[in-house]
């Protein structure tokens, strides 16, 4: 028997309870790890909730990242032996191969050895962030040398992964966020500009920093009227990478704005990168260098105890967080 988090029915935090079950061991190409570390991403607030992607078939397990020790591996796995420290890319499925339990069972192609010199916590932390930002900045935009780009939700952790990405490419990071209570700490992560959009006129600041040449790349995981915002400080020519709907808003459509600057507005999802065997390979490449070479280093905001999963995701909805939230186990 082995604990997992599991929940009977949709809702807040309080309805995710620690369960005994009985784990299966790994199937054909799949790796069952021992797990150490647990990174918490909204998508599992959103499944929890009921307003995922995915539909919970209850008793739903969740969880999309973590990082432990190889336990056994399955039929037709080479790779991989009992004991070596891996992490994982998010599966396809948090149904099918959720994380957040003591063992915890993941397709082969998910796990990854990381570099020894990564803590199971920080390990835990590295591969949703740094992929999303990853396959929209630099697989899709493109980004490199001399580009402006504006970062919102910036001090979540795709956004700080998204300005170290940024600036390991020689690219200018323009951080958009909320107050000025994480400015400084925003621009030691290493923003050029920090702008606070509930304190500024968004469009007004953008548009002074920007300068003439307008950003050519925008990231954003909000939406809603914000929209009209960004675009004006847009270069001609540029793309708006839109990869969430936090905004409960009205996402208006700046129709002559793009008219006028030929703009492109591109929904993403991270999937597009993890199901692509080929792009997912230049990714794991270029985070690796990343981390290898310290241009890319997590940021913690709190690491919890496995038994406080509650608490753990109570902290996830509140906003306050600074980073990624870790649960050891």
């Amino acid at each position: 028997m082995t604990r997992v988090v599991r929940f009977h029915r949709h809702g807040g935090p309080e309805v995710l309870r620690i369960e005994e079950v009985d784990l299966p061991g790994p199937g054909q190409g799949e790796v069952q790890i021992r797990v150490k570390a647990l990174g918490l991403n909204r998508a599992e607030a959103l499944l929890r909730r009921g307003t995922y992607i995915e539909t919970a078939v209850f008793p739903s397990g969740l969880g999309l990242e973590a990082a432990g020790l190889v336990e056994t591996v399955g039929a037709g796995v080479s790779d991989f032996a009992p004991g070596d420290a891996v992490s994982i890319v998010p599966p396809p499925s948090m149904i099918r191969w959720p994380a957040y339990g003591e063992l915890a069972t993941f397709p082969a192609g998910h796990v990854v050895k990381h570099p020894s010199s990564l803590s199971f916590e920080t390990a835990a932390a590295v591969w949703m962030q740094y992929l999303t930002a990853y396959g929209a900045l630099i697989d899709i935009a493109r980004l490199g040398a001399g580009d402006l780009v504006v970062i919102t939700a910036a001090s979540s952790s795709v956004g700080l992964a998204a300005i170290q990405i940024a600036k390991a490419v020689g690219a200018t990071p323009i951080a958009v966020t909320r107050t000025s209570a994480k400015s400084q700490a925003l621009r030691d992560i290493g923003a050029a500009h920090v702008v606070a959009s509930a304190e500024d006129d968004l469009e007004t600041r953008l548009t002074e920093i920007a300068g003439p040449q307008g950003a050519r790349v925008v990231f954003d995981p909000i939406g809603g009227p914000i929209f009209g915002a960004l675009t004006a400080a847009m270069s001609r020519g540029g793309i708006l990478i839109e990869y969430g709907g936090l905004s409960p808003e009205p996402t208006p459509f700046p129709l002559f704005t793009v008219l006028a600057k030929s703009l492109t507005l591109r929904g993403y999802l991270v999937h597009e990168i993890i199901g692509d065997p080929a792009r997912l390979a230049a990714a794991k490449a270029f985070i690796l260098d990343g981390l290898a070479a310290g241009s890319l280093a997590p940021v913690i905001a709190r690491t919890f105890a496995f038994d406080e999963i509650v608490e753990a995701h109570r902290f996830l909805e509140s906003n306050a967080q600074f980073g990624k939230i870790v649960v050891t186990v």
